[in-house]
């Protein structure tokens, strides 16, 4: 979750991560808030308002879950596709041969290969952002997973990159594909977009999220499961978000 919330009290405003005295433009744009939980619509105005560096920030939904990610029966996992996308180049690279990675060239994939590109890999290349492999390939693959591991590169079959159906990945991931994936904390970010995106995309983005988020929810999960929400802009202040009444209205 982002450090500065809309609910913090005034007399702590001055205060940031660590105990450190927050900057001038941070304090500004914490003041702009009011001490309350927002509506989604409202929320996405109020990030925008507050954003204020001179570069086109990204807007992330932090999630916080009342599941517990250690048992295997409450891991929520899954992508989504962000109507407007993310605002972002995706860089994705492809595990493939033959027919397949003349299917992912033509889909668009940044990185097509095998053999070269695991060996790549090993010598520490990492300059892409989504990885996909289709499944005969994922024995070699999967040797690379100290690698691509820490780093939320190895494809999954749970989320859609270790497929035969090579190019339709490549081609979701470029409109705005993401991926979620509760921490340990019980906390899902995504990316929902950019401070430069319209409010209604932004809207549009992160309710697509809070619907696939909420869908998503185990059966062994029991009593409320969405407990807080949060949106914020990548420098600016977290935007609280009325948890109870987005778990109505996307349930």
């Amino acid at each position: 979750m982002r450090q500065y919330l809309a609910v913090l009290p005034d007399q702590k405003l001055r205060w940031g991560r660590g105990g450190t005295e927050m900057g001038k433009k941070m304090r500004a744009a914490v003041e702009k808030l009011e001490p309350r939980a927002y509506a989604l619509r409202e929320a996405v105005e109020a990030v925008k308002r507050s954003a204020f560096t001179k570069f086109d920030e990204s807007v992330d939904l932090a999630l916080r879950l009342g599941v517990d990610p250690k048992r295997a029966d409450q891991m929520v996992r899954g992508t989504t596709s962000l109507p407007h996308g993310t605002g972002k180049k995706v860089r994705v690279l492809v595990f493939a041969k033959g027919e397949k990675e003349q299917e992912a060239r033509q889909a668009g994939a940044d990185y097509v290969g095998s053999d070269d590109l695991m060996e790549k890999i090993k010598g520490g290349w990492l300059d892409f952002d989504c990885a996909i492999s289709t499944p005969d390939l994922m024995a070699a693959v999967g040797k690379l997973g100290k690698a691509l591991g820490p780093r939320g590169l190895m494809p999954n079959p749970k989320t859609g990159t270790v497929t035969f159906d090579v190019g339709k990945a490549v081609s979701e991931i470029r409109k705005g594909r993401v991926e979620y994936k509760v921490e340990k904390a019980g906390i899902i970010q995504v990316p929902v977009g950019k401070v430069s995106f319209q409010p209604e995309q932004l809207y549009d983005n992160a309710a697509a999220v809070l619907e696939a988020v909420i869908k998503a929810k185990p059966a062994s999960c029991k009593g409320r499961y969405l407990m807080s929400a949060t949106l914020s802009s990548t420098m600016g202040p977290g935007v609280k978000l009325d948890a109870i009444a987005l778990a109505k209205e996307w349930s």
